[in-house]
């Protein structure tokens, strides 16, 4: 069962850690929909199998390798660089800014970053869109893994050192259980960040890793961010 600690103790947290899409903007805005449309594309021209077979095998690759991306990589020879701009190059209209958010994320103590399997470009579109600019101390996308995503631990490690983080006092949201159970282990702790009906419709469990969930990002920060700003 996934715990549900709705106002977990964090008076020792001074890094907090957001995943990008489906975490900093609600799942139902639908970029991300987008975004899996054209990497379905990409898979169909990339191995030349039909639309059914390349989505199955697109599957594979992001259940067994953590992204599409890596999966192409280990078994095909493309370019890195292409896939990153052909699949996230996708509208924003439906993103809608958050000032809300935005007030409260600045307001809570301590550091705040972005660590995303998105790219670079495609974060800071998105940062700026939904009125989050200037507020993250770190942003860590995919070119800054080596192409190399979470859930892999090396990933979080890179990441910690690259930012002088204490994963003890660090917290981690994200939307994919997978995700957080490394962070989880390195001692940061972890929030999800979705509801058991997604998680479901996704074909996905809460399974271990999980200190807390937040199905309301903005709900479930502001209680921190109204009691530092007291």
């Amino acid at each position: 069962m996934t715990p549900t600690l709705a106002r977990p103790d964090l008076s020792h947290i001074d890094a907090w850690v957001f995943d990008l899409d489906d975490t900093l903007y609600p799942s139902e805005q639908g970029v991300m929909a987008l975004v899996q449309a054209r990497i379905n594309a990409f898979m169909v021209d990339a191995v030349g199998l039909p639309a059914d077979e390349a989505k199955g095998l697109q599957r594979q690759f992001l259940n067994e390798h953590g992204t599409t991306l890596a999966g192409l990589m280990a078994n095909y020879s493309i370019d890195p660089e292409k896939f990153l701009h052909d699949v996230h190059d996708v509208p924003l209209d439906s993103l809608e800014p958050n000032p809300r958010l935005a007030d409260v994320i600045a307001r809570l103590p301590g550091r705040k970053y972005v660590l995303t399997n998105g790219a670079r470009f495609h974060a800071a579109r998105v940062i700026e869109r939904i009125g989050l600019t200037g507020l993250f101390d770190g942003v860590h996308a995919i070119e800054d893994m080596d192409l190399t995503p979470k859930p892999a631990p090396s990933t979080y490690r890179r990441f910690l050192e690259k930012f002088a983080i204490d994963p003890t006092r660090a917290i981690f949201f994200d939307d994919t259980p997978k995700n957080l159970t490394p962070a989880r282990s390195l001692g940061m702790t972890t929030v999800l960040t979705d509801t058991p009906e997604h998680l479901a419709e996704r074909g996905l469990v809460a399974g271990e890793g999980i200190d807390a969930t937040a199905p309301d990002l903005l709900d479930f920060l502001t209680p921190y961010a109204l009691k530092d700003a007291a």
